[in-house]
C-alpha cells in the first residue's frame, strides 16, 4: 500500500506573512547561484549604428524635463 501522507515543501497558506516569505526565499537560495561578476566595458561609438527610436517614444522623452539632467 502506498504512503498517503503528503508533506508540502511550502506553507499551504498562500497569503502568508513576511516571515513565511523570508523562509521560502531562504529555502530557495540554495538552489540558485549568483552569476560571476563581470565588468561592463564601454562600447566604441563606431560600433553603435542603426538605432531607431519611434517618434512617440522620442516625444515622450522630450516631454520629460528631468531626462538627461
Amino acid at each position: 500500500m502506498a504512503n498517503l501522507k503528503f508533506h508540502a515543501p511550502a506553507p499551504a497558506d498562500l497569503e502568508g506573512d513576511l516571515a513565511s516569505l523570508r523562509g521560502d526565499g531562504a529555502r530557495m537560495a540554495a538552489h540558485w547561484s549568483a552569476p560571476e561578476k563581470t565588468v561592463a566595458r564601454p562600447v566604441p561609438l563606431s560600433l553603435i549604428h542603426g538605432v531607431s527610436v519611434p517618434a512617440a517614444s522620442a516625444r515622450l522623452l522630450e516631454a520629460m524635463p528631468e531626462y538627461g539632467n
